[in-house]
């Protein structure tokens, strides 16, 4: 594979090549060598995590893991494998009284340190560190929980970024709406839904209702080092935030902010809550879109920007896809950027161009 190049400047920049949405190899690259490095927010403590003791299992990038909630303790995150047959320990969310294999009893404390093994009292040299279940890197901003398997980047830095212009929110008041909250299934690559998203270029020509509310002439993009906010201003002085006197944004009429943490998460803030947009790739031609909503205010859900969420999302869809076949075109090898409509596009391509050059060069 030869080389990505972005070029810093914008104004000079093209595109990734269409390969590289259509490349196996490079779409394998991307999972092991790019998601696998960033952080993936898992869910809200108080949904997962109920109770002291509480145990929730899941699985990121195929590896099982698991989250415990000890008593008295800060929460883990441990493998969710055993570490003498490689047998799974915890397959349902529930209370644990003790963290134990129901193959051949090895036991652990519930931070993850091995605790006892029967038969084994003969065995030399045991137990090693390694009988110790693997903890992995877990960050926390409010209740919400993020999870790496091998971090890139310190978690604070996302937490910076949040906290710079909705840390004053009450976060923890959110509370999950399943009835709000829906998944989806688009036919393309999961970077190409990402590239739709970092843009506001396309509203005006795809989300007529969108547009309505929003003020495109005012519409802003801030770059941040693994990070994009997009912020969404507005005409209408009711369906907007209510910011404190020494906020970045006081005394203007902020609809949205849209947050991407890279390379796949997003964090949509409307004066009703927060939307949740989880992007899984599935393959290389299916991407799996979670939107789950945390509602503050239900009395605003139906108004503003962050109302019609369904049907902006099929608007998208239908665009990504239409995409994701058009660059299938042996004519196509690469577009260019809007220089003041792009800048989370292009600070998105720079960035996967950086981490695939570097596992090229390992």
């Amino acid at each position: 594979m030869k080389k990505f190049y972005i070029d810093p400047d914008i104004r000079k920049a093209s595109t990734l090549p269409a390969c590289f949405y259509h490349d196996a190899e490079i779409f394998d690259l991307l999972l092991s060598e790019v998601l696998v490095k960033s952080w993936q927010w898992i869910g809200s403590s108080s949904d997962l995590l109920p109770l002291t003791h509480y145990a929730y299992p899941f699985e990121l990038h195929n590896e099982p893991l698991l989250l415990i909630k000890p008593a008295n303790e800060d929460i883990v995150c441990l493998s969710n494998v055993c570490t003498h047959r490689g047998n799974i320990l915890v397959h349902h969310p529930g209370k644990l009284r003790q963290l134990k294999c129901m193959y051949h009893g090895r036991r652990f404390e519930m931070n993850g340190q091995f605790k006892f093994m029967p038969e084994f009292q003969e065995a030399e040299q045991f137990p090693r560190p390694c009988d110790d279940l693997r903890d992995f890197s877990l960050g926390q901003w409010f209740s919400h929980l993020f999870v790496s398997l091998e971090p890139a980047i310190d978690f604070s830095q996302i937490v910076e970024v949040l906290n710079e212009r909705v840390g004053h929110l009450p976060i923890d008041l959110h509370k999950l709406s399943k009835n709000h909250s829906k998944e989806y299934i688009v036919n393309s690559h999961w970077a190409l839904y990402c590239d739709n998203y970092l843009e506001g270029f396309h509203i005006p020509f795809v989300h007529d209702d969108l547009n309505d509310v929003l003020d495109y002439g005012q519409y802003e993009t801030i770059l941040y080092d693994h990070a994009v906010l997009q912020v969404g201003y507005t005409d209408d002085s009711e369906n907007v935030f209510d910011l404190p006197e020494e906020h970045l944004d006081y005394g203007r009429n902020v609809a949205a902010y849209y947050y991407w943490i890279f390379p796949n998460i997003m964090f949509n803030f409307y004066p009703w809550g927060l939307s949740v947009n989880v992007v899984k790739p599935i393959s290389i031609n299916r991407t799996k879109v979670s939107f789950i909503s945390y509602i503050f205010d239900d009395s605003k859900v139906e108004e503003g920007a962050g109302a019609a969420l369904d049907k902006v999302e099929r608007e998208d869809e239908f665009v990504v896809e239409n995409v994701h076949r058009g660059l299938r075109s042996k004519y196509y090898q690469a577009g260019r950027f809007s220089p003041t409509r792009e800048k989370g596009v292009h600070h998105f391509h720079r960035l996967l161009a950086k981490y695939m050059n570097k596992v090229m060069e390992e």
